[in-house]
């Protein structure tokens, strides 16, 4: 099994229950299963500033799915959910990132490991770094 470590977020509807409900999905997958979980942090929105606070956390799982099919997992839960891509940082129901995927690295049109700002996001760093320093840690070290 891979390890991997993702973001969800909110900020529109009731966040702190569709990140809950986001989770919930992704754990009852038979290829995934929820290793850890940080705290939900409310946070300031980044990007475009002028929206509601987002409810984010951290969570650390393992699981049989490639990179590529847990992304593509991940955008079939937030489009179920009735997440609309209307506008770059901009509100939604839910977002779930994968921060990294074990320790891989690679940049491709569908999907960038370790996720390209993670590193330079405190709402993504601080949650992952009560569940999982070490990626935290090393997330902001490669781009020293």
């Amino acid at each position: 099994m891979a390890q991997a470590w993702l973001a969800l977020g909110a900020n529109l509807g009731d966040p702190t229950a569709q990140v809950n409900e986001a989770l919930a999905r992704l754990d009852a997958l038979p290829e995934v299963t929820l290793t850890a979980r940080s705290p939900l942090l409310v946070t300031k929105a980044w990007g475009k500033t002028e929206q509601p606070d987002f409810v984010n956390m951290a969570a650390g799982i393992e699981t049989t799915l490639s990179p590529e099919a847990l992304m593509a997992v991940c955008l079939g839960i937030e489009a179920a959910m009735g997440r609309l891509r209307l506008e770059r940082w901009g509100p939604r129901v839910i977002d779930i990132d994968i921060i990294a995927y074990e320790r891989l690295v690679r940049d491709e049109a569908f999907l960038t490991l370790p996720h390209p700002y993670a590193h330079e996001r405190d709402f993504v760093l601080e949650p992952l770094r009560l569940i999982a320093p070490q990626v935290a840690h090393w997330l902001v070290e490669r781009r020293r």
